[in-house]
């Protein structure tokens, strides 16, 4: 099976990256200023010419902007790129999306520690979750199952049951873009939002969610790697990094059909 669902490149890690350079040209800035700056101005007005050192004047030009960065990236929103089918049709390969940070409370960038509760998780919202068996690496998914819930899948007939209650879902017809595959209408929370049912069997069972943990699917039932896998599992809390709200760009090579401009500013539900 093929995921699904990694958001951007795994091995790096831009928060951190990023919290070290605003802090570099914050420091190098306020450095100089301590204890070069007033002698440079010293020299100035009796008429000398004095030249900032060049990493000084590129601290103070970049430390604004790697601030402002920093903290709409950490705490209001970013960015992220779909590389996989796993969330069709709802997410595209090629779609950009962007992710509300403070949807379910702000977190310190790098160490991810919540420092204010603002909501939680709803079910059917649309996720981005750091992987709990490699947290660099980032999944998008739909929440299923909260904190405390049973989910059953059924691979058979494609229907989800939540604590006993059968998840309403109704056939629209064929999914025209793909072979062997039905379009479905699917009713979680509320959340009425599109599935895929492709012909043959995925993984299905019994799955019990523990506390301050939850349970995620993607759209795409029969191609996602999601929370009914071992290498992904339930998905604590402190994981999550933000809900997925919209779609800001699509971008695909050529070779794979090129850009789908009508995908712009479309929302996510």
């Amino acid at each position: 099976m093929i995921d699904s669902a990694r958001a951007m490149l795994a091995n790096l890690d831009f928060a951190l990256v990023i919290v070290i350079l605003t802090g570099l040209a914050g420091f190098i800035w306020a450095f100089d200023a301590l204890l070069f700056r007033a002698e440079r101005v010293s020299k100035a007005a009796r008429g000398e010419h004095v030249k900032e050192p060049t990493v000084v004047d590129y601290a103070r030009s970049f430390f604004p902007i790697l601030l402002i960065v920093l903290v709409i990236r950490s705490f209001l929103f970013e960015p992220f790129r779909i590389p996989s089918e796993s969330m069709v049709p709802t997410l595209l390969t090629g779609d950009f999306i962007f992710v509300n940070k403070f949807a379910y409370g702000l977190r310190l960038p790098v160490i991810n520690t919540k420092i204010v509760g603002i909501g939680e998780p709803k079910r059917g919202d649309v996720v981005v979750f750091r992987l709990p068996s490699d947290p660099h690496v980032n999944y998008v998914k739909r929440v299923v199952g909260l904190p405390g819930d049973v989910v059953d899948y059924h691979p058979a007939n494609k229907r989800i049951t939540i604590n006993g209650e059968p998840v309403p879902i109704e056939i629209a017809g064929d999914y025209e873009d793909w072979r062997d595959t039905k379009l479905g209408w699917e009713q979680l929370g509320l959340h009425r939002h599109r599935v895929l049912l492709m012909r043959g069997l995925s993984e299905g069972g019994r799955y019990e969610v523990p506390p301050g943990h939850y349970f995620m699917m993607g759209d795409n039932r029969d191609d996602s790697q999601d929370s009914r896998y071992p290498q992904v599992g339930f998905v604590p809390e402190g994981n999550l990094v933000g809900r997925a709200t919209g779609i800001w760009m699509n971008w695909r090579r050529p070779s794979e059909g090129g850009p789908q401009w009508n995908r712009i500013g479309k929302g996510i539900e």
